[in-house]
This record gives structure tokens, C-alpha cells and sequence, in this order.
């Protein structure tokens, strides 16, 4: 699977931003899609992921009720919507695709051992 993750770039604090992350694969539908970001100096972390049915989402406690995910198995893409920007979320944000089925566990959807593919990353950078 090829995800080509898009729609970074300056902001300003407080400002909104989607991400997409588009995935070559028909199979979309099949796997767990996450959001995952890495801020200079630090360790990737996670931010949000996505059932492969759509119906159930999970945020990090760090961005709840800022960040959402979704996804479009029709388009195969997932999204990444952010709002009320802070300085502290500049970071290259990353989607990731797992074929895991189990990530009722949170441990498990932090473990970005449990992801097989990996999008480009994407830039986002909020000035204050």
C-alpha cells in the first residue's frame, strides 16, 4: 500500500487545517488507518485512527476535542481535520495503515510496530 499524505504547511495559531492521506489500494477498506506525528526532537507519537468501517475513532488525550479523524473508503483516503492550531502541533504529521485487527487496545495503537505502511509525511508549522 502507497499512502501519499498532503495538506501541511504555514499557519497561524488558532488557524484550522485538514490533512488527507491517500492510499493506492482498492483494499483500503481492510486496514486501520492512524495519524501519527513527530515534532522536532521527538519521538513519533500517536494522534488519531480510524476504524476500517469508519465507525469508531480514537484521539490521543493530548488533542482531544482539536483533532478528528475520517475516512472516504469510496475515495480512499483518510483525513486528519485540525482545528484551534497551537504552536506546539508543528510537527510532520504521518498517516499510517495497519492490517491488524485488533486495536481496541490502546497500547496497541500507539505501537507504530503495528503499522505496515507508512505515508511521506506532511509539514505543518504553527506560528504564533
Amino acid at each position: 500500500v502507497q499512502l501519499q499524505a498532503s495538506g501541511g504547511g504555514l499557519v497561524q495559531a488558532g488557524d484550522s487545517l485538514r490533512l488527507s492521506c491517500a492510499a493506492s489500494e482498492r483494499t483500503f477498506s481492510e486496514y486501520f488507518m492512524a495519524w501519527f506525528r513527530q515534532a522536532p526532537g521527538k519521538e513519533r507519537e500517536f494522534v488519531s485512527g480510524i476504524t476500517r468501517n469508519g465507525r469508531t475513532t480514537f484521539t490521543s488525550d493530548s488533542v482531544k476535542g482539536r483533532f478528528a479523524t475520517s475516512r472516504d473508503n469510496v475515495k480512499n483516503t483518510v483525513y486528519l481535520q485540525i482545528r484551534s492550531l497551537v504552536p506546539d502541533d508543528t510537527a510532520v504529521y504521518y498517516c499510517a495503515a495497519s492490517s491488524r485487527r485488533d486495536f481496541s487496545s490502546s497500547l496497541n495503537r500507539r505501537s507504530r510496530e503495528n503499522y505496515e505502511y507508512w505515508g511521506q509525511g506532511t509539514q505543518v508549522t504553527v506560528s504564533s
